[in-house]
């Protein structure tokens, strides 16, 4: 069973439907695309480590209530207890979940429908990553990554999407990867779930302009995180990119959050990176695909 840590003050904070008689999407007159944070109820998945627990700590300044799912409820109970040491005020609930479970994701939903679960900002953060050549793959493994970066992102920001359009406002981020711009041997699954992200998210910021809803995929390069440790090269070695364009996960956290407000469709953090990028989506595919070739076995670092 899945960890309820409430109190009766966190479940006041938390539970509130959308309100009902709002414009319908696409309305005439509908609000900019902007995103209010304070006082907002943010749902952030992926939240025990990394960019999701970084993204529950930059936001418990001003949310008023955080629901954080992962797999890891320990560390979930840690970071419940240290961000509301530090904001007394602010409901925090946390939810036990494997995202790659269909079933537990099922359950999850069902729970937000149950308790009238009220989310203005959705921070798809999960991910799972793996590298090496894909003949010798873990099929387990890649169908796993498939259904955390793909079925539970779309899943969830299909529930949610609902009370957002008829409360004309609310925000999505989605957590892609530069991996996501280009094709990437040594990490053909991983690579092409990120690549689904970002066109996912693209698509969708397109549907629902003139909502009042903004969407956002935030495509960082190497980030010095749990991720890495987890997404570990052939030959065992941890996944971090090279040090001129790691940046410090505080930082992609902090750009991420800016972009949002802004209504950045994409947010790369980093000059380097961005350079980067912008190079490699200028470079024609047929130039591409040679250097690809020369690098069979290279593998992701985002």
């Amino acid at each position: 069973m899945w960890a309820l840590a409430s109190t009766h003050k966190t479940r006041v904070a938390i539970f509130g439907g959308a309100s009902s008689g709002e414009p319908a999407l696409g309305v005439a007159g509908a609000p900019p695309s902007t995103v209010k944070l304070d006082g907002c109820n943010v749902l952030i998945t992926g939240a025990s480590a990394g960019i999701g627990r970084e993204f529950a700590r930059q936001l418990a300044g001003c949310a008023r209530s955080l629901i954080l799912v992962a797999r890891r409820e320990d560390r979930l109970a840690e970071l419940r207890d240290e961000l509301q040491e530090q904001h007394p005020n602010l409901a925090v609930e946390i939810r036990q979940v494997d995202l790659a479970d269909p079933a537990q994701l099922q359950e999850l939903m069902e729970w937000f429908d149950r308790e009238n679960i009220n989310v203005d900002l959705l921070i798809n953060n999960a991910g799972l990553g793996d590298s090496g050549p894909f003949a010798t793959s873990d099929p387990i493994r890649n169908e796993q990554m498939t259904l955390v970066n793909v079925v539970a992102l779309a899943s969830l920001t299909r529930h949610v999407l609902p009370q957002m359009i008829a409360k004309h406002r609310g925000g999505i981020l989605n957590v892609s990867s530069s991996a996501g711009f280009l094709p990437v041997p040594g990490s053909t699954v991983y690579a092409a779930t990120k690549a689904y992200v970002t066109s996912f998210s693209e698509a969708l910021r397109a549907e629902l302009h003139g909502t009042g809803i903004s969407v956002c995929a935030l495509c960082p390069g190497p980030v010095r995180t749990e991720f890495q440790q987890v997404a570990r090269r052939p030959d065992g070695r941890p996944e971090i990119g090279p040090k001129f364009v790691l940046v410090p996960v505080e930082q992609v956290v902090r750009d991420a959050i800016n972009g949002l407000e802004a209504d950045k469709p994409i947010v790369i953090p980093g000059f380097a990176m961005k350079l980067a990028m912008l190079l490699a989506r200028l470079t024609p595919m047929p130039l591409l695909r040679v250097l690809l070739r020369r690098y069979p076995s290279r593998d992701s670092t985002v």
